[in-house]
């Protein structure tokens, strides 16, 4: 005696004869935007789609140009990177180089094109008998200011503003600052940087190249000054 077939229900069994023909027509399936529009909506109703194959071949340069893009970037920054680093290392060295205060003073004021800034000063709290006066570069800014900018206990910062109470003119949409710590009893003073393209400084990379050279910076003024440490 014969076994009789099992019995199913109907939608598992026309679900069953659909996946059998999508199997044997995968290519005729491609082809048919109606038809794909009906099995995922979702995904081909607005579209349009007329064809899976150039559907699937426009996604895929569209997530290769956005590739290429993030690629590009990402070589664009490490070049600049690279370059702000040796500008920062021949600047150091120029630094030791120094063979006076003054021209101390003018390797960090001269260092800002390759720093990737338009200017570079020193900013120094007019507190009455500390305050230097007669050097090109240096500015006086009210008291409290660089806590103001760098915060309390802070060391540097990346601005996208502040150029007229630092440079004492606008124009400056980036802006860097890094606290100087001369000495005990020398007053709080920034070595700032300032460009006006924005976004100069941004990254960590910057402000961790920057910071080195504001802390070496510091250095040869307490050396060339004769100052204890802080």
């Amino acid at each position: 005696m014969r076994e009789s077939a099992s019995i199913r229900e109907p939608a598992i069994a026309a679900a069953e004869a659909v996946k059998a023909y999508i199997r044997m027509n995968r290519v005729r399936l491609a082809a048919d935007g109606e038809l794909l529009a009906l099995l995922l909506p979702e995904r081909f109703e607005d579209t349009q789609v007329a064809d899976l194959l150039r559907f699937a071949i426009e996604r895929l340069k569209a997530d290769n140009q956005a590739l290429r893009l993030e690629r590009d970037a990402l070589k664009s920054h490490q070049a600049s990177t690279l370059c702000l680093g040796e500008g920062v290392r021949r600047a150091v060295l120029e630094l030791i180089d120094a063979r006076s205060f003054e021209e101390a003073i003018g390797v960090a004021t001269g260092a800002a094109a390759a720093f990737g800034a338009d200017r570079a000063v020193f900013c120094v709290e007019d507190i009455e008998g500390l305050a230097p006066t007669g050097y090109d570069g240096v500015r006086l800014i009210p008291p409290g200011m660089v806590a103001a900018v760098v915060g309390p206990e802070g060391m540097g910062a990346i601005l996208s503003g502040g150029g007229e109470l630092l440079f004492g003119r606008t124009g400056y949409r980036s802006l860097a600052a890094f606290r100087l710590r001369v000495g005990r009893e020398a007053p709080p003073a920034l070595y700032v940087l300032g460009a006006r393209d924005e976004g100069c400084f941004d990254g960590r990379d910057s402000e961790a190249e920057l910071g080195y050279f504001a802390r070496a910076l510091e250095r040869a003024i307490r050396a060339w000054l004769d100052l204890p440490k802080p």
